[in-house]
């Protein structure tokens, strides 16, 4: 997954009036403003009201579900092996969200200031926070890319992470 992919795909959701935030590797890559390592897959999430957009929208430019663990998240695919991690969630009137996990009960949170912008390729883009990308990489045994993408929170914000 390229930087012009990412953005390929941002425009194709914003014009199908998706409204959707960066996260993961690629949501780390905006905070700090560049691409720091290469990337399989773009996670994306986006409001639970608007997935049948989001899913047509994809669908049209050739992406196939691929995971279906709804309501948690799903993935799709295309052709060129360009994958998406999806993830719905369901806003509140402050602006929080809330995402299922797979332990019911127990959602994902994100507060209504997790909600920033970063830079892919120059342009802004709607993503995750800093904070929020540190609470999303705990809880796990870290993979190489995971230390990676935590190096560039703390060096970039001068934060602690967790590993």
């Amino acid at each position: 997954m390229t930087g012009d992919d990412v953005l390929e795909i941002l425009d194709l959701l914003r014009k199908a009036g998706a409204e959707v935030w960066v996260g993961g590797g690629w949501g780390i890559d905006a905070l700090v403003g560049r691409q720091t390592r290469e990337h399989q897959d773009l996670d994306l999430m986006h409001r639970l009201e608007r997935e049948p957009a989001v899913v047509a929208a994809l669908a049209a430019a050739g992406f196939a579900e691929t995971l279906d663990w709804r309501p948690v998240r799903f993935v799709v695919s295309d052709a060129a092996g360009r994958q998406i991690d999806l993830h719905p969630l369901v806003f509140d009137a402050d602006g929080g969200a809330l995402q299922e996990s797979l332990e019911p009960g127990k959602p994902f949170v994100y507060p209504a200031d997790c909600f920033v912008t970063g830079s892919v390729g120059g342009r802004t883009v709607p993503c995750l926070s800093a904070a929020q990308q540190v609470f999303f990489h705990q809880g796990y045994e870290p993979r190489g890319r995971d230390l990676h993408d935590m190096a560039q929170i703390r060096e970039a914000f001068r934060i602690g992470t967790h590993f």
